[in-house]
């Protein structure tokens, strides 16, 4: 059986979220007991909440939703690669492109332990050039672990533009503590959302045969 890592957040009351976005919440509907035989509770939550797939239409009036998605960009052979240095922006300089053969689902690491339990306002952004080379590698994919590809005070958005020059798709907040680099099966399947620009997902890496 070959080896599963699970690189999603938990969905939990005490999620940190974006500034000023809706916080997770869970609320019981109905309740076990002599009246009800079931459980059945509310959902609360943004749509970039955890690890989270970005649809088009986040950065593009005219992109395409959740439930339009084409499933294939997030179900297939990955890389996973950690960024060097420390600034606020990977550049490309700080990946080792010697890693890519190829792939078109490729994964950056920016935190060496990822932070659960508070929200970070100096995540690692991605610059557009990155984006630009990641594409002329093949790439269709690029997952983070950081909150956003863009810094939280973009107003520009370069790197999602760039995502959106060559049609590429954004996983965003996946957890990479305990995962080596190296290449992996990836499994993150955004829900089937109508309308909505972004969808949590559960995220594994599966070990290659």
């Amino acid at each position: 059986m070959r080896k599963l890592w699970d690189i999603s957040q938990v969905l939990r009351p005490s999620l940190p979220v974006w500034p000023g976005d809706t916080s997770f919440a869970l609320d019981e509907t109905w309740t076990i007991g002599p009246d009800c035989p079931v459980k059945v509770s509310k959902l609360s939550l943004s749509t970039h909440s955890g690890s989270h797939g970005d649809a088009p239409s986040h950065y593009d009036p005219a992109g395409a939703d959740a439930a339009s998605l084409d499933l294939d960009p997030y179900l297939g052979p990955c890389v996973l690669l950690t960024a060097s240095g420390t600034g606020p922006i990977v550049y490309p300089e700080d990946l080792d492109w010697s890693r890519l053969r190829g792939e078109r689902r490729v994964l950056i690491r920016t935190y060496s332990l990822f932070p659960s339990d508070a929200w970070d306002d100096d995540f690692r952004a991605i610059d557009a050039a990155t984006i630009e080379q990641l594409s002329q590698a093949g790439c269709a994919l690029i997952g983070i672990d950081s909150a956003s590809l863009d810094p939280q005070t973009s107003k520009t958005m370069d790197a999602h533009h760039a995502v959106k020059a060559h049609d590429m798709r954004i996983l965003e907040g996946l957890v990479f503590d305990g995962v080596p680099d190296g290449a992996y099966e990836l499994i993150a399947l955004p829900l089937k959302i109508a309308g909505a620009d972004a969808s949590p997902l559960r995220a594994v890496l599966r070990e290659l045969r």
